[in-house]
């Protein structure tokens, strides 16, 4: 295979997020995991099936239908016209709703046995990665050709990290680091601190060239140089980081064209070290990847519309100075689903590289994460939160983000306002998923852009198309400090709001 399979067991990762969320909770919360999974619960065991789900299981069915477990429980009209749910139908899970009681089981005999909180919700997560649940999701894995194995859940382990900072007009930026994609947001803002964002006029054709070109050198470094942490080589994430490597980076762009050609950069000597990969950085370009069949606008309408829906965006705070960013994705439809658990396997896998020329960071290997999408962010000013921001939408994620972050520092907008506010989407970098094409000079526009912005931007070289949204779900909190409340934020596209209590 030229890259992993984009779908289906062989795409699949070991799960991490059942046990993400069980650590948060035992480790920094205070209720139960019988508490915090009552709503699943009762979720699963029948809610009305929101619009965008039912209809993209409808649209994947030919592909559901190749899965056993997945075509039992997601297409309840099989043989009908529509095999989907309808919207607003009772959509049943039985197999996830035994699996999470079992869960809840687990926790409540440890707390009867004089177990603490905190060790019930453990003896929870050792069932889901060693137990019952393992076997049968293991089982279910392998039936469907599949590679993982009860060594593999019961090795996983979940890392407690330090994020990565960079500093924006004395606003702390934090991210994850480059297991995912989030420190290409903090190097987009490295390079724009040094110019005058306000004087170049917002959503001008000079802005709009700014962003695309800025965006283009950051994923560059990403495509080539971000990669699991904990795998060998190691990551330059402190060159990539510096703000001297950022000024150098700057003076690549060309300010009167699109460069199609855009590269990575060598940020060792910026941590006193050698570049060890420079023979392959000479040979490393993304034009002439292009996939001619996938580039057509129908193709790229359906891919891109599967990941602003697969993922799912929640911020979340409280009186107590809480704050939660997280963007957990991997199991989007079409989901192939793990025997009887309920569970849809992650489909992450796709993301690795098989040739190191194209990343020596990322080659698959056991045990190891793919350079993800996903890239939950929380800025801190004056030593406060300021922001906790986050999206939907695969590789686009950063580039939406960046652009709320400055539409609320650089231009004054409320939070509403700039998740709202119209977006450019650069395609030139490498998709993170299936052939991992890059389409240069390709630039997304929202409707409202007018003619003589269009213009300029054709004759610096762009091949422009238009949408009436041009970002996926962006959500986000602002902390007002002056007041002592939150103000918070949802764009108007797909299924997203804020709710308080």
């Amino acid at each position: 295979m030229e890259y992993p399979p984009d779908y289906g067991p062989l795409a699949a990762v070991t799960p991490g997020t059942p046990g993400g969320l069980m650590v948060m909770l035992a480790e920094f919360g205070t209720m139960s995991l019988k508490e915090v999974l009552q709503p699943n619960i009762e979720m699963a065991k029948g809610y009305p099936i929101e619009k965008q789900l039912a209809d993209s299981i409808e649209r994947r069915k030919d592909m559901i239908k190749e899965w056993p477990y997945s075509k039992k429980i997601l297409l309840p009209h099989l043989g009908e016209e529509r095999e989907a749910p309808y919207p607003g139908e009772v959509f049943r899970q039985p197999d996830l709703l035994n699996t999470l009681e079992k869960l809840v089981e687990a926790e409540q005999r440890a707390l009867a046995e004089g177990k603490s909180r905190q060790e019930a919700i453990y003896a929870a997560y050792d069932r889901f990665y060693k137990g019952d649940i393992a076997r049968e999701f293991v089982r279910g894995c392998k039936e469907q050709g599949g590679l993982i194995t009860m060594e593999d859940l019961a090795n996983w382990k979940l890392h407690i990290e330090e994020p990565v900072m960079t500093t924006y007009r004395g606003i702390e930026v934090y991210k994850l680091t480059c297991w995912v994609q989030g420190p290409v947001m903090l190097q987009a803002l490295n390079m724009l601190e040094n110019l005058d964002l306000k004087v170049i006029g917002y959503n001008s054709a000079r802005y709009i060239h700014t962003l695309y070109q800025v965006m283009n050198l950051a994923y560059a470094d990403r495509d080539f140089y971000y990669g699991d942490p904990y795998f060998p080589p190691e990551e330059p994430i402190k060159g990539l980081l510096s703000k001297e490597y950022a000024k150098e980076r700057l003076k690549l762009i060309n300010w009167k064209k699109n460069d199609p050609n855009t590269k990575p950069g060598d940020p060792y000597p910026f941590e006193g070290k050698e570049n060890p990969y420079l023979h392959l950085l000479e040979k490393w370009s993304n034009v002439g990847s292009e996939n001619p069949e996938s580039m057509s606008a129908r193709g790229w309408s359906v891919f891109e519309e599967s990941f602003i829906a697969g993922t799912t965006s929640i911020q979340a705070a409280d009186e107590k100075g809480w704050v939660v960013s997280v963007t957990p994705s991997g199991g989007w439809i079409p989901a192939c689903i793990a025997g009887k658990t309920g569970i849809g396997m992650s489909q992450r896998a796709q993301s690795f590289v098989l040739d190191e020329a194209k990343n020596p960071f990322n080659v698959v290997a056991p045990g190891k994460r793919p350079r993800a999408t996903l890239t939950p962010g929380i800025a801190i000013k004056d030593g406060k939160p300021f922001l906790s921001f986050a999206v939907q939408g695969g590789d686009t994620q950063d580039q939406n983000l960046l652009q709320l972050f400055l539409n609320m520092v650089e231009f004054g907008m409320n939070v509403q306002e700039a998740c709202e506010a119209p977006n450019i989407v650069s395609y030139q970098m490498q998709s993170s998923f299936g052939k991992h094409v890059a389409s240069p000079g390709r630039l997304r526009l929202n409707e409202t852009v007018p003619p003589w912005v269009r213009k300029n931007l054709e004759a610096m070289g762009y091949d422009l198309d238009y949408r009436k949204y041009t970002s996926g779900p962006i959500n986000a909190i602002y902390f007002d400090w002056e007041h002592g409340t939150f103000w918070g934020g949802s764009s108007n596209y797909g299924e997203d709001y804020g709710i308080s209590w």
